[in-house]
């Protein structure tokens, strides 16, 4: 009697299993999804303010009020401009390393 119910216990139980496993993946794969978008949003205005004014801005903060880009304040952006003629050196990463 005990064996007839310890074999589907232990199905449900790996199932429940691989379902979570399944799940923190997804997460994971979501988390790093929004950093690639969110630096490739600052990427395109980058883009956009050398196309109207014709030189790349000189920081974040200037994007941020002339284009409405968006940051969320989980991330720790990275941006280096050289000169005004040249892309900048944009990297995005995650405040706390295993979120994203």
């Amino acid at each position: 009697m005990a064996r007839a119910i310890l074999l589907p216990v232990c199905l449900f139980a790996a199932l429940l299993g691989l379902f979570f496993w399944g799940l923190q993946g997804v997460s994971q794969s979501a988390g790093q999804e929004a950093l690639r978008s969110t630096e490739e949003s600052i990427r395109r205005a980058a883009v956009h303010c050398y196309a109207v004014e014709g030189a790349y801005p000189q920081s974040l903060s200037y994007l941020k009020e002339h284009y409405g880009v968006q940051v969320s304040d989980d991330y720790i952006v990275h941006y280096e401009s050289f000169a005004s003629n040249l892309m900048p050196d944009i990297s995005v990463y995650p405040k706390h390393p295993d979120a994203g």
